[in-house]
């Protein structure tokens, strides 16, 4: 489809405050300086990126310092869903919270997290979540859960793939500590999904479970052919994706890491079925 960005509808819930905007916007210059002295590497695509309006980023899920590499694509507040165990330390769960993080149960749908996900999205904030649901091993895309088309269906906005490489080297699952390492992201095309706003049939008022499934289709091969060009810049031995318009020849070092995708409030009752959602950082 046609990219556009997304406009607030009549009645949406009004945005951050400028404290909460001016809070992240100090936290982040400081995260992302220390990610980027200490992940050194290039982000490609930030242009295909909405300006305004909300908006699902779905990357690959491969590390714990996912979430960091990926708050360097726009200077926008990000918000992140994470597993309700931070919330064990008082002080960690508070002030993700001022940050604009909110929790999720993993295991079971959650339909708190996800009424507070479309909330998120009615107030005009783009959403981190990880269809994969969690960190996954390997070069192979795990199973997405449908959460996230679900949620792009029932609020009308687009998903925008990511692809990341080199984040496994920096810290693979089970490490303790992160060390340096050179990582590639790479921002897909936004999927709107049909019945949305961005389309021309109108928002629906339920979600076929059919259309969520084919959402959750293309989605997967996004996430793949982004995954695809990162691995390609990074100059891993990999064949990039045919089509592919991002990777060059130009080798570099590499690390492995070769995934194909990307959580996790349940569905509404109210549709059809109830899918496991969108993933926390974890």
């Amino acid at each position: 489809m046609t990219r556009r960005d997304p406009t607030p509808r009549p009645g949406a819930r009004p945005g951050p405050s400028r404290s909460a905007l001016a809070f992240y916007g100090f936290c982040r210059v400081i995260a992302v300086g220390v990610s980027r002295a200490y992940f050194p590497g290039r982000v490609v695509g930030a242009d295909r990126l909405p300006k305004t309006g909300a908006y699902l980023l779905a990357p690959v899920h491969r590390s714990n310092v996912d979430w960091l590499v990926v708050a360097r694509v726009t200077r926008r507040r990000l918000r992140y869903l994470v597993k309700s165990e931070v919330w064990k330390v008082p002080a960690v769960g508070r002030f993700i919270e001022l940050l604009g993080a909110f929790s999720v149960r993993r295991g079971s749908p959650d339909r708190e997290a996800f009424n507070r996900c479309l909330e998120v999205l009615e107030e005009g904030e783009p959403l981190v979540v990880f269809p994969e649901g969690t960190r996954q091993v390997g070069p192979v895309l795990g199973e997405l859960l449908e959460g996230t088309a679900y949620l792009a269906l029932r609020s009308g906005v687009p998903i925008v793939p990511v692809g990341l490489a080199g984040t496994t080297t920096a810290m693979a699952r089970g490490a303790k500590f992160p060390r340096p390492a050179r990582v590639v992201v790479v921002v897909g095309e936004p999927i709107w999904p049909r019945g949305s706003p961005g389309a021309e049939d109108g928002r629906p008022a339920r979600v076929p479970r059919a259309a969520a499934r084919a959402l959750t289709e293309q989605l997967r091969g996004a996430i793949e052919e982004a995954t695809g060009d990162a691995v390609g810049l990074l100059g891993l031995h990999r064949a990039p994706r045919l089509g592919s318009r991002h990777v060059t020849t130009r080798r570099g070092p590499g690390n492995g890491d070769a995934p194909g995708g990307a959580g996790s409030p349940g569905g509404p009752a109210g549709d059809a079925g109830a899918p496991a959602g969108p993933g926390p950082t974890n």
